[in-house]
């Protein structure tokens, strides 16, 4: 049986952290490009900062977008949330 870290962690890609949706919980990782353009959108200085940092200064943001993809049906295991997750679509 495998252990669900409950609690964000630093990993190669980015911050692995999880959600529940419907009782049951889903990996998520958001990047390190989406942590950094997360950063850009609050004029957060991502040079002085580290990933855990900007990952809890936008953690509301960042697992609400999680658990909305979740409840989508978004596929991925872990989910892999990219700095496109957090950009406005482009219209032509």
């Amino acid at each position: 049986m495998k252990s669900i870290n409950t609690q964000p962690q630093l990993a190669q890609e980015g911050v692995a952290f999880t959600v529940n949706v419907d009782s049951l919980t889903h990996e998520c990782i958001v990047t390190h490009d989406a942590l950094h353009k997360l950063a850009e959108l609050k004029s957060i200085d991502h040079d002085d900062s580290n990933a855990m940092e900007i990952f809890h200064a936008h953690e509301a943001i960042i697992n609400g977008v999680a658990r909305r993809l979740v409840g989508a049906g978004v596929q991925g295991n872990p989910l892999v949330m990219r700095s496109a997750t957090f950009c406005a679509p482009r219209t032509p």
